[in-house]
């Protein structure tokens, strides 16, 4: 984050608050003109700081009620067992994200699903087909109480 003075780091986070901001807007709330402004978007993007720009949607109005995590502890650790596993969970929509994780347990993921006979189908049918896995831990989540994409930036 060196690269970045604070006026970019104004720009990044009205831009992660609200990615339909145009670089009017921004500039107009930053004080700075808007060619300049447009100027350093375009750089934050070619320098990968803006990874993308996405429309978050609303989980349970597509009805998805149901997020689990799931720890997978794999049977194995070779470098082509890791990777075959890695990529079959790349490949799988219902997976929202897949760490490593230290531990007794390998990767953790957050899936979701319509409900708790959807979830059980996408485990049985789906993620315990997967190559090399040992055990599979779900921990159904109860109520959200925070679900943020901003990061902090220190303003």
């Amino acid at each position: 984050m060196e690269n970045l003075d604070s006026t970019d780091r104004k720009i990044l986070n009205l831009l992660q608050l609200d990615a339909n901001l145009t670089a009017t807007d921004i500039a107009e709330q930053i004080g700075l003109s808007q060619s300049p402004c447009w100027r350093r978007i375009n750089r934050l993007q070619q320098e990968g700081f803006i990874q993308s720009t996405q429309a978050i949607l609303n989980r349970q109005k597509m009805g998805l009620d149901i997020v689990v995590l799931v720890n997978i502890k794999l049977s194995s650790h070779g470098r082509k067992m890791l990777d075959e596993f890695e990529q079959a969970i790349v490949d799988l929509d219902e997976v929202m994200e897949c760490w490593t994780i230290s531990g007794s347990m390998d990767y953790s993921l957050r899936v979701v699903a319509k409900n708790i006979s959807g979830y059980e189908n996408f485990l049985r049918g789906t993620l315990l087909q997967l190559p090399h896995i040992q055990e599979a831990q779900s921990h159904f989540t109860m109520r959200e109480v925070k679900n943020v994409t901003h990061l902090p930036l220190g303003l």
